[in-house]
């Protein structure tokens, strides 16, 4: 619901973003390595007490997956949630046919806690909510 094309590209995730570029509960994240930019993470707080936030638009790039760059990226990002943004608990949706990044989330300590359908090309895509607390 966020973008009218797909696949997206780099520069629609930046436009899309320019519309939270004054919202302090916003952070955008790139991950890179020796090679360059390898991943990407948003998160925000989705509620007003900042205690919540959610991780979004989770992507590694394509040619290094299974490569452990979602994990140490997810990792960091919880670190960096908890100890520096000090916050509760984190939230993230996932699409159960991507399963290599169920599992990963699994293997880091979030758990299911809700499912939403939605409609992609034509086809239902089950979204499961997870959860994650310190």
């Amino acid at each position: 619901d966020r973008y009218d094309h797909y696949p997206i590209t780099a520069q629609d995730i930046n436009d899309h973003y320019e519309s939270f570029s004054s919202d302090e509960g916003f952070f955008q994240m790139t991950a890179f390595n020796e090679s360059g930019v390898v991943g990407h993470i948003m998160m925000r707080f989705i509620d007003e007490e900042k205690s919540v936030i959610r991780f979004g638009f989770i992507i590694v790039d394509d040619t290094k997956r299974g490569q452990g760059i979602g994990k140490d990226m997810i990792t960091l990002a919880i670190h960096y949630a908890y100890d520096i943004l000090k916050v509760e608990s984190i939230t993230l949706g996932v699409f159960l046919n991507n399963k290599g990044a169920y599992h990963c989330y699994q293997t880091l300590g979030f758990v299911d806690t809700h499912q939403h359908t939605y409609e992609f090309f034509n086809e239902e895509w089950i979204c499961q909510e997870m959860k994650h607390v310190r």
